[in-house]
């Protein structure tokens, strides 16, 4: 790596550290030095992918940017001081450590003179001493580089979530990004801005012929009845421009059932009917069906056997008097209090460090136990501990897991054609992965929005559909998200009214979606993987496009 690189890359590195630094930092006022930077104080400015910072001048400035897939777009800001010199301004009596606990900036995004987004970035991104001493900062917004930048994930959900890819349709736009300090304390407390900067959008949309925009007719024999419900066609029709253009990616196909009857049925990319779609995490849920199946014909006793009625848990490394009292609703609900979160990449039990070996039953009973999580009290998202629920279940009912699952589920629902992945004892692998049909995937939600009966048979208790579909726990990563048995549980917003939906998810994008007050299962499949866009492109979807197509 050559010289002239070394200071803006461990610059930015610093700027990407966590806010955990235990040495009690000095309040610095900061400096502004050079003649860039004394011209430019208070400015926002643009540029066409990273430019060191001593390459960098006024000329240099980006003025326009065609926004597409492959843009590189970064911003480098000019402050008169630190930022935590202007959070001290807000909150005196607070410490440097403490203010960068309890705030950061916020970012404002304005297009064509109108708020669009707006977010108060999260206290862990930055460390505390780079916030008190640097005058200057650079970060990514949109890349190529795919950089773990909080820069990118601000961008991609102002994008995705927030409204700015519908803000930017086809022409060109002004941008304008203000950046102002903040501390959370009783209350929010603001301060003025302390930067801003705009920049000319210009886009140019693929062009949409009126038999790509339009609504896909209906196969005969899709094994559904057909919906006469009212429908917008002209909101579906903009959706799937929308589609052909990109705007919302990598989506392989769109089914809604309205009162139990195909309303929608589309598909994308290639995609059609047979197409067998890998859901990933959507296979999860799947064994929170199972138990409850198994539990009801009397294979598990109930949901709050420990895993010491399964595994003699000493012959597994950490042992510990807690573990013993995990239970399968603890597992379910995704709070056991093992180590394992699969949002930390650094956390022992994360299921990328499951998957390289050869028993991920053993990986997971051999991980330590939290010592200040309570069973039951916080969330974690533990893929390893859904594997333990389905070896559980592949212990105890007839057959196997796989064979119950066919018998008990599959066959009765109808569904013949569906392919496992498996753990490398050769179960069928409950951590996700599993691949079916669109409209097959649909009749799995139909299942659980009729309370569990299929025709004339009760094939889940309404009480699990009920208790599974609840929100049972608080999620951490959002403070209005819930958590079910394996069921994710959020609310959207259309039209100013607010509707609760339970529903699997899985990496890529893909969901299946049980609205409580609407007579609505809605399956969505994408493949988007591994994309941090994947999730909320299918929110904005949902909440802007599709929902008010069909309420």
């Amino acid at each position: 790596m050559k010289n002239q690189y070394l200071f803006p890359l461990f610059s930015l590195f610093l700027l990407l550290l966590a806010c955990s630094t235990p040495e009690e930092l000095v309040l610095q006022e900061g400096e502004v030095s050079g003649a860039l930077h004394e011209a430019n104080v208070g400015k926002i400015t643009f540029m066409n992918g990273y430019i060191p910072y001593e390459e960098y001048s006024e000329d240099r400035f980006l003025e326009s940017v065609d926004l597409k897939e492959d843009v590189n777009l970064n911003i480098r800001t000019f402050l008169g001081k630190t930022l935590t010199w202007y959070m001290h301004e807000l909150a005196p009596d607070l410490t440097v450590n403490q203010l960068c606990t309890k705030g950061n900036y916020q970012f404002t995004f304005y297009v064509d003179g109108r708020k669009i987004y707006e977010e108060n970035l999260n206290t862990g991104a930055g460390s505390p001493s780079y916030r008190n001493s640097a005058t200057v900062f650079s970060v990514p917004l949109a890349s190529t580089e795919e950089e773990d930048s909080w820069g990118r994930f601000l961008w991609m959900r102002f994008m995705e979530k927030g409204g700015g890819r519908q803000a930017f349709d086809e022409g060109s736009h002004d941008l304008k990004i203000e950046i102002r300090p903040y501390v959370e304390r009783e209350e929010l407390l603001l301060g003025k801005v302390i930067a801003e900067g705009s920049i000319r959008v210009h886009v140019n949309k693929t062009k949409v012929s009126e038999s790509e925009m339009a609504i896909q007719t209906i196969a005969p024999n899709s094994g559904w009845p057909l919906s006469k419900a009212p429908l917008d066609e002209e909101k579906l029709k903009s959706l799937n421009k929308k589609i052909v253009q990109r705007e919302f990616r990598d989506l392989t196909s769109m089914v809604v059932i309205k009162d139990g009857e195909l309303l929608v049925e589309e598909y994308f990319n290639g995609a059609n009917r047979e197409s067998l779609h890998d859901t990933r995490s959507v296979g999860k849920t799947f064994a929170s069906t199972m138990m409850g199946i198994a539990i009801a014909e009397g294979h598990l006793k109930d949901k709050n056997q420990s895993l010491s009625n399964f595994y003699d848990l000493k012959s597994f490394k950490n042992y510990s008097p807690q573990k013993e009292k995990v239970t399968l609703q603890s597992l379910l609900t995704m709070s056991s209090g093992f180590v394992g979160n699969d949002s930390d990449s650094e956390s022992p039990g994360n299921e990328e460090n499951m998957y390289p070996t050869d028993n991920w039953v053993k990986f997971t009973l051999d991980l330590p136990m939290h010592k200040e999580k309570e069973m039951g009290k916080e969330w974690s998202y533990f893929t390893a501990g859904v594997v333990v629920l389905g070896d559980v279940l592949h212990q105890k009912v007839p057959g196997g897991l796989e064979e119950y699952a066919e018998q008990k589920l599959f066959g009765p629902l109808g569904i013949k054609n569906y392919q496992w992945q498996y753990t490398p004892q050769k179960v069928a692998n409950t951590a996700g992965g599993m691949s079916m049909a669109a409209l097959d995937f649909a009749k799995y939600g139909q299942l659980y929005k009729n309370g569990g009966r299929w025709g004339d048979q009760q094939i889940l208790s309404e009480q699990w559909v009920e208790a599974s579909l609840a929100p049972q726990i608080s999620r951490e990563d959002e403070k209005e998200g819930h958590y079910g048995y394996l069921f994710w549980n959020d609310r959207y917003k259309v039209n100013g009214q607010s509707y609760e939906v339970s529903y699997c998810t899985g990496n890529g994008g893909n969901k299946i979606y049980v609205f409580k007050e609407l007579s609505l299962v809605i399956v969505i499949t994408a493949t988007a993987y591994g994309q941090p866009w994947a999730h909320p492109q299918i929110d904005a979807l949902m909440e802007n496009h599709l929902l008010p197509a069909v309420i």
